[in-house]
């Protein structure tokens, strides 16, 4: 009888632990992620903060003095779409959803780096935006998407979903879309759960740093894009104009190997003796002589927002000058100032109104910790121009300058020469009525 009943109980306890493995693998098309009890498939890396499993959420607590650390996944993803549950407190400065993750030893000695999924309880509000963790920084914020500002809420639950498909990464929170980043930087790789640091402002009571996470689970079979939204698109793969693009109404004005679409003054040739086109950049020849010749572009725009990226090298000058009347080199018009704005030892040069991103001795930049990149890597930028005759100047998802400028019909649209080397690539319009 005591044999028989030990069968029974073998028997149901094989039986329930084959329902929790199934529970765990799938659920229709999607695979759990997160079983509820334990962190089987997961592994910590970096910070040494508290992780635990508490009502079937996965709560982290912040260790003061931990640097940031990460609860990730065994397993490496490709093409996917993800979702999960996400509750932050308010007084936890901010965490993150890591997706297409790496860690290795030749990388900050198997430091995380990869995209991020913002999770932000603060006032500026960048929950859904991307961060390119302990590589470039912002690269999508929802200062470019305004709308999206108010989908996450704060003492609440939050939906987040994530979608990858080839170059393309798109956010949503509670099924508001806030992010559209189109990049090659990295295609596949970890989903993590993000430990943040603490700055030393932050305030550090036992417990007032937690962040929970449930309802994990992600796709990877039988998945296509979610339609076509309208919102901005930031695409960092050099000289590519995406179809995303196209719907949304932008053509490309350098094609990354020849002078199609510029000339010089006047509808003059190219000047290839002041600027080079070489490994995809528009690159500005250093010189001292002071007949420097800039680029045009070769048609006139009304209102219109125009990208680019741009590459400064150290004391580096240049600028998009635009709304000019005329072709010619000393034409009167805007100008959104690009140059390294410091000197030897970090001393401003100039003033905020000749700083770069800053409206040229008109509208001052407001800079930030973020917006600015390192001598020598790239920076995305826009210029938009209003019907209305508004200006805007935009670095890295931020917003560096305002202007109201005087009524015009069409301008031309100028790189600046000043002998000085600035390179420019992803040059891409689209006009605005």
């Amino acid at each position: 009888m005591k044999k028989i009943r030990n069968q029974l109980l073998m028997l149901l306890g094989l039986t329930m632990l084959g329902l929790s493995a199934t529970a765990q693998k799938s659920e229709g098309d999607w695979q759990i992620l997160f079983n509820g009890n334990d962190f089987k498939g997961w592994k910590h890396l970096n910070g040494n903060h508290k992780v635990e499993v508490q009502d079937g959420m996965i709560v982290g607590t912040v260790v003061p003095g931990e640097p940031n650390g990460f609860l990730c996944t065994e397993q490496e993803f490709g093409d996917f779409i993800l979702e999960l549950d996400v509750s932050i407190d308010t007084t936890m400065n901010n965490s993150g959803i890591q997706f297409r993750s790496l860690s290795n030893l030749d990388y900050l000695n198997y430091r995380l780096h990869g995209y991020q999924m913002e999770v932000d309880p603060k006032p500026q509000r960048w929950s859904g935006s991307i961060y390119d963790e302990a590589r470039r920084g912002w690269l999508y914020t929802t200062e470019l998407n305004l709308p999206s500002k108010t989908a996450f809420k704060n003492n609440a639950w939050n939906h987040y979903r994530i979608e990858c498909f080839g170059t393309s990464n798109r956010t949503w929170v509670n099924g508001v879309p806030v992010s559209h980043l189109i990049d090659d930087e990295t295609l596949k790789g970890m989903i993590g759960l993000q430990l943040h640091s603490n700055n030393p402002n932050d305030p550090i009571p036992p417990g007032n740093h937690q962040i929970r996470f449930k309802n994990i689970k992600i796709k990877t079979s039988n998945i296509k894009p979610s339609p076509p939204d309208d919102i901005f698109i930031v695409n960092l793969i050099p000289n590519d104009l995406s179809a995303a693009e196209k719907r949304a109404g932008y053509s490309a004005l350098f094609d990354g190997k020849t002078a199609q679409g510029l000339t010089g003054a006047a509808n003059s040739t190219f000047p290839e003796s002041d600027w080079v086109i070489e490994q995809g950049t528009l690159t500005i020849k250093e010189s001292k002589r002071k007949d420097k010749k800039s680029v045009f572009l070769k048609n006139p725009y009304a209102a219109f927002e125009l990208k680019f990226e741009f590459r400064l090298a150290e004391g580096a000058d240049s600028g998009v000058k635009y709304g000019l009347a005329n072709p010619e080199e000393k034409t009167e018009g805007l100008e959104f100032q690009i140059q390294d704005d410091m000197l030897p030892g970090n001393v401003p040069r100039g003033t905020d109104l000749t700083a770069l991103g800053s409206v040229k001795g008109l509208a001052e930049s407001k800079q930030t910790l973020f917006s600015k990149r390192r001598i020598g890597q790239w920076s995305t930028a826009m210029i938009r121009v209003y019907p209305d005759n508004r200006v805007e100047h935009w670095i890295n998802g931020f917003k560096m300058a305002e202007y109201k400028g005087k009524p015009h019909e069409k301008g031309f649209i100028m790189l600046e020469n000043n002998g000085q080397s600035v390179s420019y690539r992803s040059i891409k319009i689209k006009e605005l009525r």
